[in-house]
């Protein structure tokens, strides 16, 4: 008996053990996971910033020339273009830029005189805010029309979601702006035509922005919850006497998440970048409208430092999708 009790005190302390060892390996997996998706976004990151860097200076026109119009005389430009350090090589400029970024040191604005990163991040929290907005508009239309459009398959309701989502598509936001503040700021005066303030200046430029991916998004939920509900652990659910609402709110919707989170994460960073024409159309103070500005005066840093900014949060979006994608389906967290 004796004997009996140390060997299951022995191998219930091994179990033990061998449980506290797997969850250590796993953090350090998940942990391993992470660094390396942070490591492949390194190079991207680089590869923007020397592509965005050399296709600005491709672009015609003379920064100087835009600073002290063209009247100016040759010898007050090139005095100017010294003092910025324009008249250097292109691979020297290209040096103490790309030096500069990874001291945080992302150069002076050649039109505000200001340094880059203190407009950029005083004009981000506008275009993260718009962003965040629409991506809430989306999915408060498109999860619901998308589940409701799975659950009646061939029928009329399915197909009236499929004609609004197409026609979502088709509209582009330039078109759909004006065509907003026309009738809710014009015609009726519900909504303000412009401006950032509080959440009524919030809702129009937010639908404007959000219109397309909902369409997408749409399809991809009623595709992604139609597949699920064909599936045999539907039917046994159904066996079971379960409800129709039940199964989809609670076997077919949390199955289908995982290609829905995919889209989402991917084109959260588009409405980072596409939100430089919903910014000009409702005069939103964002990230978007300063980079218009800055091509508008040929400011290089600036230019730079507003598309370096948007691409820095593309990425950032898609390592927490990677971390999401870990959370939803445990198979996916040490790969």
């Amino acid at each position: 008996m004796t004997r009996f009790r140390s060997l299951l005190r022995s191998r219930s302390f091994g179990t033990a053990r061998q449980a506290r060892d797997g969850g250590q390996d796993r953090r350090g997996g998940l942990t391993r996971r992470l660094l390396g998706r942070v490591l492949w976004a390194l190079p991207a990151l680089w590869l923007i910033v020397t592509m965005v860097f050399l296709l600005i200076h491709i672009v015609p026109g003379d920064p100087v020339v835009e600073m002290l119009g063209e009247g100016a005389r040759a010898g007050d430009i090139r005095q100017l273009r010294h003092a910025l350090g324009l008249d250097l090589p292109l691979r020297v400029q290209y040096g103490r830029y790309l030096g500069g970024v990874v001291r945080g040191d992302w150069g002076a604005s050649l039109r505000y005189h200001q340094p880059v990163l203190r407009l950029v991040l005083g004009r981000y929290p506008a275009t993260l805010e718009l962003a965040v907005a629409a991506l809430a508009v989306c999915l408060l239309l498109a999860i619901p029309a998308g589940v409701a459009a799975a659950a009646r398959q061939n029928r009329p309701a399915d197909r009236a979601i499929a004609v609004v989502s197409l026609l979502g598509l088709s509209v582009p936001n330039f078109a759909l702006g004006p065509l907003l503040i026309l009738v809710f700021s014009v015609e009726i005066g519900w909504l303000p035509v412009s401006g950032r303030g509080g959440w009524a200046h919030l809702i129009l430029p937010a639908i404007t922005l959000g219109a397309a991916l909902a369409a997408i998004l749409t399809r991809m939920v009623r595709a992604a919850v139609a597949e699920e509900l064909s599936a045999d652990y539907v039917r046994t659910a159904r066996a079971k006497g379960l409800s129709e609402r039940q199964v989809l709110l609670r076997h077919a919707l949390p199955n289908a998440l995982f290609p829905i989170v995919t889209v989402i994460g991917l084109q959260f960073g588009t409405l980072l970048a596409g939100a430089i024409v919903t910014e000009m159309i409702f005069s939103w103070p964002g990230i978007g409208r300063l980079a218009v500005d800055a091509i508008e005066a040929r400011d290089y840093p600036l230019l730079q430092g507003c598309i370096l900014a948007i691409a820095i949060s593309y990425v950032l979006v898609n390592l927490l999708t990677d971390i999401l994608y870990s959370l939803l389906d445990p198979r996916v967290r040490f790969s």
